[in-house]
C-alpha cells in the first residue's frame, strides 16, 4: 500500500471509530452541536459563585436551594440570533445527564441571574423529565463534574416547549457560531 493511501485509510478509520463511539443516551447516535471549525468563536462563561474547575456551591444542588447558578457571558458573536444554555453531568453512570436546557436566550445578555429563566427563553426537558433546572445530585460518596455550556446560534430555534437535548442539538447542527463552557465539581459524602 502506498504511503498516501495508508495515511488516508488511517485517518478515515479514526474518524469512523470516533463517530461510532460517540453514541447518545439509550443507544441513539449523538448529534454534535460543535460548530464548523474556523467559524465558531469562543464565548467566555464564568460565575461569581464558583471558579472554573471549582466546587459548585451547595445552594445550586439538590442538597441546597436547587436553583441555577448565576452566569456571566462575554465574547458572544455579533451574528448570534439566540443563545442556548445547557448544564450536564458527563460522569453519570447511564451516560451524560442533562440538568438544565434553555434556548431562546437574548444574545445581548451578559448575565444570567441566579435561579431565573431569562425573559423570552424556553426551557427544555432535563434528565429528571422536568422543564426546570435540576441541580447536581451525584450518588452519595461520589464527586461528579458539571459542565455549563453556552452556545450561540445564527438562527432562531423553533422548538416546542419541553424539547429534548437531542432535538436542540439537531436544530443547532450547522448553526452554531460560538460556544463556551464553565465546569465545576460537586460531591456528596456517604
Amino acid at each position: 500500500m502506498r504511503r498516501g493511501n495508508w495515511l488516508g485509510s488511517v485517518v478515515t478509520a479514526a474518524v469512523v471509530a470516533l463517530a461510532a463511539g460517540c453514541g447518545g443516551a439509550a443507544g441513539t447516535p449523538a448529534v454534535s452541536a460543535a460548530p464548523t471549525p474556523g467559524v465558531s468563536r469562543a464565548i467566555t462563561v464564568t460565575s461569581p459563585a464558583f471558579a472554573a474547575g471549582g466546587t459548585v456551591p451547595r445552594r445550586f444542588t439538590c442538597d441546597g436551594a436547587n436553583v441555577s447558578p448565576p452566569l456571566r457571558l462575554s465574547g458572544v458573536p455579533g451574528d448570534a440570533a439566540e443563545l442556548v444554555v445547557l448544564a450536564e453531568d458527563p460522569d453519570a453512570a447511564s451516560g451524560t445527564f442533562v440538568h438544565w436546557l434553555v434556548w431562546g436566550v437574548d444574545p445581548h445578555r451578559t448575565t444570567l441571574a441566579e435561579g431565573a429563566v431569562p425573559k423570552g427563553a424556553v426551557q427544555g426537558r432535563n434528565g429528571f423529565g422536568q422543564r426546570r433546572y435540576g441541580g447536581p445530585c451525584p450518588p452519595a460518596g461520589q464527586s461528579h463534574h458539571y459542565v455549563f455550556s453556552v452556545l450561540a446560534a445564527d438562527t432562531r430555534l423553533h422548538l416546542p416547549t419541553g424539547a429534548t437535548v437531542d432535538a436542540v442539538r439537531r436544530a443547532l447542527a450547522g448553526h452554531t457560531v460560538g460556544s463556551g463552557t464553565l465546569d465545576g465539581r460537586y460531591g456528596r459524602t456517604g
